[in-house]
């Protein structure tokens, strides 16, 4: 008579759609093959067996695969993301700088859990020396490296390859999150003041004011540049006529300007012929005046008689 459905309400799938294991984490360069893998150091990514992906692609997860790493001795986590499924089993390897954040050594148990993160809006950094600053242009170096990263995590500090110089950066905050993800992201990156860097002080020059010196020794520092006295060099080899022709200038040549006296705040004043006029001194004497015509004129002809 009585009759219930127990599968009316479907069971939630949060826990089949989880990943969760623990692994044996190496460093890349114990990885074994004949190839390099170098390429693993340089950025935030695993390499996990291929057990891994049998269980991930029978479990519902979304994509891109990421993955939360913990150290439960040292209580230190961290998230990445993963590159290929060719680790031995039961085995996992790491970049370097991602052990030394989870303080994993060689053989070291790491747990390994699926996760969801949210898509990064921004993030800053901090370098950890000051030889970071000698890049030309930091935000490009970061972008181009964080192309091989995942996600980022508060607290971690990164390591980035730039001119066969390795340049570590500690995250300093992500947002809208401490774990966010950063593919396929438009995020605003800013840097922090570099671990150990010190704003080099100002130096006040005091300036003495000397006035109403009238030597010459104000003059001695513009002597250093005279515009075409070089010497110049000759196609067929030969020494002749290359000397700078102009003779040096001494500093007793170098004539000191009038000032002008009635200089006033807010006036200019054009002085349009500095130079003084002549005065003709036989006009002064003989005191005469300036009279129109009064010149002499001359003929082209010769007067006189014709023979």
């Amino acid at each position: 008579m009585f009759s219930f459905n127990m599968f009316d309400h479907p069971i939630p799938r949060v826990f089949q759609n989880r990943f969760s294991t623990q692994y044996r984490c190496f460093s890349v360069s114990m990885l074994a093959g004949p190839n390099d893998r170098s390429d693993v150091e340089k950025g935030g990514k695993i390499i996990m067996p291929p057990s891994a992906l049998d269980q991930l692609s029978r479990l519902n997860i979304t994509y891109p695969m990421l993955f939360k790493l913990t150290n439960k001795n040292s209580d230190r986590m961290t998230h990445c993301g993963v590159l290929e499924f060719v680790a031995d089993e039961g085995i996992c390897y790491l970049p370097h700088w991602m052990m030394q954040n989870l303080l994993l050594e060689e053989g070291g148990l790491v747990q390994v859990e699926s996760v969801n993160l949210q898509v990064a809006t921004y993030s800053k950094f901090q370098p950890q020396s000051p030889d970071f600053l000698d890049i030309t242009n930091p935000k490009a170096v970061l972008e181009n490296a964080l192309r091989n990263f995942a996600c980022l995590t508060t607290g971690d500090v990164i390591a980035i390859n730039y001119n066969e110089k390795i340049y570590e950066l500690r995250v300093m905050e992500t947002k809208p999150d401490k774990a966010v993800s950063i593919i396929e992201c438009d995020m605003n990156v800013d840097f922090d003041a570099p671990l150990g860097y010190k704003e080099p002080e100002r130096q006040v020059q005091h300036e003495e004011s000397t006035e109403g010196e009238a030597g010459h020794s104000g003059y001695a520092g513009e002597l250093g540049f005279r515009a075409f006295s070089g010497s110049g060099n000759r196609l067929d080899g030969k020494k002749k006529g290359v000397e700078p022709s102009p003779s040096p200038i001494k500093p007793g040549d170098i004539k000191r300007g009038i000032p002008n006296y009635e200089f006033k705040l807010g006036k200019i004043t054009f002085i349009r012929n500095s130079r003084p006029l002549v005065k003709k001194v036989e006009e002064d004497e003989a005191g005469g005046r300036f009279v129109a015509f009064s010149g002499e004129g001359q003929s082209l002809r010769k007067k006189g008689r014709k023979p």
